[in-house]
């Protein structure tokens, strides 16, 4: 159940962004969810592999390669999902870094309410 919960939040990050940052768009809610799921299998199937096989520039540049890593993963989103569209590599970089903020405020009002 709190994986569901997860996703939609999720879902709802990806819907708001979609609306807010210009190079990004989405269909519908629908496709927000599609998205969601997209980007939590890539991250959990694709990003180790790049992470371990970019390793070196990675400790190179003191681990801020992996917000590259993070705006390839979401262009591939874009790539997988036909309602889905990031325009340029740098609207997929402030795509990654809101999105992950955003997930971190609405996991936390979601761990907040779980305890109560």
């Amino acid at each position: 159940m709190k994986l569901i919960l997860r996703i939609l939040l999720s879902a709802v990050a990806v819907f708001i962004l979609a609306h807010v940052l210009p190079g990004v768009g989405v269909d519908s809610y629908f496709t927000a969810i599609l998205v969601a799921i997209v980007l939590s299998l890539l991250n959990f199937l694709v990003k180790p592999i790049l992470v371990i096989l970019t390793l070196p520039i990675t400790i190179v540049t003191l681990g801020l390669f992996l917000l590259i890593i993070n705006a390839l993963i979401i262009l591939l989103a874009d790539s997988v999902i036909s309602g889905f569209s990031v325009s340029s590599i740098w609207w997929a970089l402030l795509f990654s870094l809101l999105l992950s903020f955003l997930q971190s405020i609405l996991f936390s009002l979601l761990k907040e309410d779980t305890k109560n």
